[in-house]
């Protein structure tokens, strides 16, 4: 039998996502961490030292499908030239949806 901690997790998808193009200093974080809390996903995002975006975040499919629709447009003062996109089972081992490094 599966503890409750392990079975949320069993149904839900991991979405690792590279965000390319005019990303930070625009507010491209802020604007994912909004998202993502308004469809309940945990994990993180963070920038890079090499100017991308990097996003890890778990949850039901179809909130995850929308999360990467919009870091695809991303905000009014950003420019999305790509983004590169893994999906992976959920590991059930993130809390909550917070900044990272």
């Amino acid at each position: 039998m599966l503890d409750a901690g392990m079975a949320d997790h069993i149904n839900m998808e991991r979405l690792h996502a590279v965000i390319r193009g005019d990303v930070q200093g625009v507010g491209f974080r802020y604007f994912v961490l909004r998202k993502a809390h308004q469809l309940g996903l945990r994990g993180w995002v963070r920038n890079n030292d090499d100017g991308t975006v990097e996003l890890v975040a778990e949850g039901a499919r179809q909130d995850l499908e929308q999360l990467k629709r919009a870091v695809g447009e991303g905000p009014r003062m950003a420019r999305v030239d790509r983004v590169d996109t893994r999906w992976q089972s959920a590991t059930g081992n993130l809390d909550g949806f917070d900044l990272a490094g």
